[in-house]
């Protein structure tokens, strides 16, 4: 937890020098750098759409650079998809930002294999986005916390070390997300790289790759004293976005 604590403080010192720079003329256009987008995303048996609100403010003197805030619909669905075991103490055998450079001991690994997944997510965005020569963007953005829902689901236990190897699971989506580092991080994420063309005033299009985490959450405890399964998958991206004031 502290580490999301020290995420929330910089973005709140953040977005206050950015709000100081803002000059006269950007606070009477406050409305101008609404976003409004929808995702749709694949990667064969995974697939994904979201829908976002997008604030930018401007922190350079050219406006290119811009970071911004959020709010992000996303539905998830796939089949035959393999969830491992999620938790960073287990996965590196150890927490904090670290475990991004740590190796994965897979003795500790287990997997929940689910015929049928369905997730969603509602969560709070972090945007940054730099503009080339007007009609082109390049952008990343990133959930930080939320939570999730979606129906119970029954899955396959695999793991040899473990009695209960092939059992049948009941889980359901784990409730709330965090973003943290790597295997820390917690619950249902989506996070997107991008390039934008704005063919006209107020419309675009936009095409890149997806990286989405979903979570599930067993009703039991299995080996090592884990109930929570993660997928990750990238997956490539086509959108569309409309900005009502510009």
């Amino acid at each position: 937890m502290k580490y999301s604590l020290q995420i929330l403080i910089f973005l709140l010192f953040l977005m206050g020098n950015v709000n100081a720079q803002d000059t006269p003329e950007e606070k009477k256009r406050y409305k101008y750098n609404n976003n409004f987008d929808l995702v749709l995303a694949t990667s064969g048996n995974q697939y994904s759409g979201a829908l976002s609100w997008v604030k930018f403010h401007s922190i350079t003197k050219k406006k290119r650079f811009k970071i911004g805030y959020g709010v992000r619909f996303t539905a998830q669905g796939g089949k035959d998809l393999y969830y491992t075991t999620a938790p960073a103490i287990l996965t590196s055998k150890q927490t904090g930002p670290q475990v991004l450079f740590s190796e994965i001991f897979y003795e500790n690994v287990d997997t929940f294999y689910v015929s049928k997944s369905q997730n969603n997510s509602l969560n709070i965005s972090i945007n940054l986005q730099y503009t080339i020569k007007e009609k082109f963007d390049i952008g990343f953005n990133i959930d930080a916390v939320g939570f999730s829902f979606g129906g119970n689901t029954t899955g396959k236990y695999i793991a040899y070390q473990s009695a209960d190897n092939g059992t049948q699971q009941s889980a359901r989506p784990t409730s709330y997300n965090l973003l943290l580092v790597s295997d820390n991080d917690i619950g249902m994420l989506n996070s997107e790289l991008y390039f934008r063309y704005w063919f006209n005033q107020k419309w675009a299009i936009r095409a890149g790759a997806t990286f989405l985490f979903t979570e599930y959450t067993t009703d039991k405890k299995l080996r090592l004293d884990n109930d929570r399964w993660r997928n990750k998958s990238l997956m490539g991206l086509v959108g569309i976005t409309f900005s009502p004031f510009r």
